[in-house]
């Protein structure tokens, strides 16, 4: 035998053992239950196209705690309330790590947005100045008047459709992608970016940038195999967006920059500051315990549109689609809506307040359809006990909240989409009812759930108050498969016909 088949076979032997002691090793922890896993993948090719589906199906077998791996990566699944609450409040203190990600990196400024941000000091003075500087009660509703000019203009947008077209569908994902847009931009950068030129260069921006977020990169789980995230252009391809979005929100900031001197100048103020005004103020105040400078703010404003735009307009298809398909629900939802406006022309956010079918209608679809259907992934940072099992530092941790909104222990007919069950019920979505938890909860909790409600409300409301809506002609059931990026969209557009109401 030669000595290059030697070294082979040597070398074949030595990675035969490595693979026997690193997937077949036995230790005295006590585990959670894990189904059977691959060489190199782990469980990787049981999640298929739609991770909440399979990882809930694995759960009815191994339990609400489970272990899987990522290839080299442990990863515990939460599929029940109990133990949701285990993770999100009794220990939510050493789960609030984020696992590093090649595209959050890449997408998101090293990382350095609230979303993403590894957990630590640096994390917890960019969540607080977003929490009391652009996200507070009093910031919210102080960008009502966009929310409901915003939606006025989409109702003309509507009527004129309807006076054009009479009796043809109507895309109504595209409408409601352009209100969520229109109202972000105003409240983040100060005007629209919408139609030609930067504006639609801006809005392809928005919906390329969260494809590539909800990319999963196999370089994060089999480090050696990163070369092929690199190969199929991915990295690249986020690269250019990354540098694109980058070089827009330099132009937005030096345009407010230019515009703030101007102001302070001619002695004018403006009523409400957007985003990047806020920022802006807070930088130069150096109002903050760190060091914040333009990467910060920039990757901020990036974590808002991402936050803000696909999983908040996503809500609205979703409601839509469960109320054109349920007209008793969608006429009983438009009786109360038009019973509070009365014969007004234009509904406000006071409104809202006595809307409380709406409420429940904007509730089952959150628990029916979350557009994070598994929550943003967190990760151990240290061991623990957790419901008698061990649980090693460094375990990336997944949320299955659709899982858990739809468990038949805490809901009466959970996949049914019932809106009363909300209608004497305390249960609430602001991260304290673990049974229900679209917007996470604890430390990672979405700060953001009061500004995407709010825009939410605003937009069914006008909807359901100025037309009557039907399938289009040959529609006997709609289409509701879906498709898994980011967040969970509907898979085709959205259409259906609108009738202008008249009293």
């Amino acid at each position: 035998m030669d000595l290059f088949t030697t070294i082979i076979l040597l070398s074949l032997f030595i990675i035969v053992l490595i693979m026997k002691w690193q997937y077949f090793k036995h230790t005295d922890k006590n585990s959670p239950p894990s189904p059977p896993k691959l060489p190199i993948l782990g469980n990787l090719h049981q999640i298929g196209l739609f991770p909440h589906r399979s990882l809930k199906s694995l759960a009815e077998k191994h339990g609400p705690l489970m272990l899987l791996h990522f290839g080299n990566v442990p990863v515990l699944v939460v599929s029940s309330a109990d133990m949701a609450e285990e993770v999100m409040k009794t220990h939510d203190l050493v789960f609030s790590n984020r696992p590093p990600r090649k595209m959050s990196e890449i997408l998101l400024y090293d990382s350095k947005d609230i979303a993403t941000s590894p957990y630590g000091e640096y994390w917890r003075q960019i969540r607080s100045l977003a929490v009391l500087h652009l996200l507070s009660n009093k910031r919210v509703q102080s960008y009502g008047l966009i929310r409901e000019e915003e939606a006025a203009r989409m109702v003309e947008t509507i009527k004129e459709f309807a006076s054009s077209s009479f009796s043809m569908p109507l895309n109504l994902s595209e409408i409601f992608f352009g209100v969520t847009n229109d109202i972000l931009c105003r409240s983040a950068l100060g005007r629209r970016y919408r139609g030609g030129g930067e504006g639609c260069k801006f809005q392809e921006l928005v919906l390329e940038f969260g494809d590539l977020l909800g990319t999963t990169s196999i370089g994060d789980y089999i480090p050696w195999l990163s070369w092929l995230n690199k190969v199929d252009g991915s990295y690249k391809r986020a690269s250019r967006v990354a540098k694109r979005l980058d070089e827009f929100l330099d132009q937005v900031i030096a345009e407010h920059v230019s515009s703030g001197k101007r102001k302070e100048q001619e002695g004018l103020t403006d009523n409400v500051d957007d985003f990047v005004d806020v920022l802006l103020s807070v930088k130069n105040s150096n109002a903050v315990g760190f060091e914040f400078d333009t990467t910060t703010m920039k990757a901020i404003l990036v974590d808002m549109f991402t936050a803000g735009t696909d999983p908040t307009y996503t809500v609205l298809e979703w409601a839509m689609a469960e109320l054109l398909k349920r007209p008793a629900i969608m006429h009983k939802l438009q009786d109360e809506v038009r019973t509070v406006v009365g014969n007004r022309s234009n509904i406000t956010e006071q409104d809202l307040v006595h809307m409380n079918y709406l409420k429940a209608v904007m509730k089952e679809t959150l628990r029916l359809h979350p557009s994070l259907p598994v929550l943003v992934p967190r990760e151990s940072t240290k061991g623990i006990k957790l419901n008698g099992y061990d649980i090693e530092a460094g375990t990336q941790v997944l949320v299955n909240a659709w899982a858990v909104a739809t468990d038949p222990k805490c809901w009466d007919q959970p996949l049914e989409f019932k809106p009363e069950r909300f209608l004497n019920s305390s249960v609430d979505f602001k991260g304290r009812d673990f049974q229900f938890i679209p917007f996470g909860a604890g430390r990672r909790g979405c700060p953001g759930l009061q500004f995407a409600t709010a825009l939410d409300e605003t937009v069914l409301a006008n909807l359901v108050y100025h037309f009557d809506w039907d399938l289009p002609a040959g529609s006997k059931e709609l289409d509701l498969s879906k498709f898994y990026g980011l967040v969970l969209h509907l898979k085709s557009p959205l259409l259906a016909i609108p009738t202008p109401y008249y009293e």
